[in-house]
């Protein structure tokens, strides 16, 4: 893939809907999700060839169980932001790109028949496994969106949560997701998401290129800049706890033949390992809910 200045957040957008559509489509057609594209490599988004670190075993037996098993193989994020939220029965939730549904309906189990969760997609293969997700699943409390994670269709104050699974971090315009997101929440609602981070710069050659964009590490904000951005969409009591620290060699510059990423000189290479991470983000629109 040639490489972009990551300058244009349209092409951003079109580049990430086709790697994912790719990689639902993969699913629908009784496969499993793929990102990296090639070879009918099982290499998730995230992760990174067998080793897949950045994906694996993030649900426990329990919640496996209560899923359609192709809204496993289409979970291509790195964390479980159903646990991070501790949802409630009775409320409302929203997953900010929802892919094939894993998410949405094991928060649907936790909100019960009194509650319900909406996940929002603008990949329309994933929308439609989604879809077949929930009715295998049997799911009425559920409903999937098409739309963009930076215009969500919802109205203000109608979401009590609001989730995430790797995704925000794919967005060219992270400023306006978060602002969106303390639109449509409830005062008092909160955040609870699972992203990838990094502390301190990456090297050019990482930021510059498309392949590891989609992969989840060239759009990823430093720890600092993600707390200032939450703080400046309105958001208190922020907090971003590592869960996963990753070396070089578990990114996926280094199985998705991105030339810019394999090209990094030994020290570069050293200066990501542990540095790049998946992390629990959390934060709170003031107010009484």
């Amino acid at each position: 893939m040639a490489q972009s200045g990551l300058t244009d957040k349209d092409e951003i957008r079109e580049v990430v809907k086709q790697k994912y559509g790719e990689a639902a489509r993969a699913v629908l057609d009784g496969g499993q999700g793929s990102c990296c594209g090639g070879g009918g490599s099982s290499t998730s988004c995230c992760g990174s060839g067998d080793k897949d670190v950045i994906t694996s075993n993030l649900y426990d037996q329990v919640e496996a169980s209560q899923i359609p098993e192709t809204a496993l193989l289409a979970s291509l994020g790195c964390g479980n932001p159903t646990a991070l939220a501790e949802l409630k029965p009775g409320e409302t939730v929203l997953d900010l790109g929802s892919g094939g549904g894993i998410d949405v309906l094991l928060s649907a189990k936790r909100v019960g028949p009194s509650g319900f969760a909406y996940g929002l997609d603008m990949t329309d293969e994933m929308l439609e496994l989604a879809e077949r997700n929930r009715q295998e699943a049997g799911a009425p409390n559920v409903k999937f969106l098409k739309g963009h994670i930076e215009e969500i269709p919802l109205p203000d104050h109608s979401v009590d949560v609001i989730i995430s699974n790797c995704v925000i971090n794919l967005s060219a315009d992270k400023g306006r997701v978060l602002r969106e997101a303390f639109r449509v929440l409830k005062p008092g609602g909160r955040i609870a998401v699972s992203d990838v981070v990094v502390e301190g710069e990456l090297p050019d050659g990482v930021r510059k290129d498309m392949e590891a964009y989609v992969g989840c590490v060239a759009g990823a904000l430093e720890v600092g800049a993600y707390t200032e951005t939450l703080r400046a969409a309105g958001f208190v009591d922020v907090s971003i706890v590592p869960t996963r620290r990753y070396g070089f060699d578990d990114l996926p510059g280094a199985c998705c033949g991105s030339d810019s990423v394999s090209a990094l000189t030994d020290s570069e290479r050293e200066t990501l390992d542990g540095r790049v991470m998946s992390a629990f983000i959390r934060a709170r629109r003031p107010g009484v809910s």
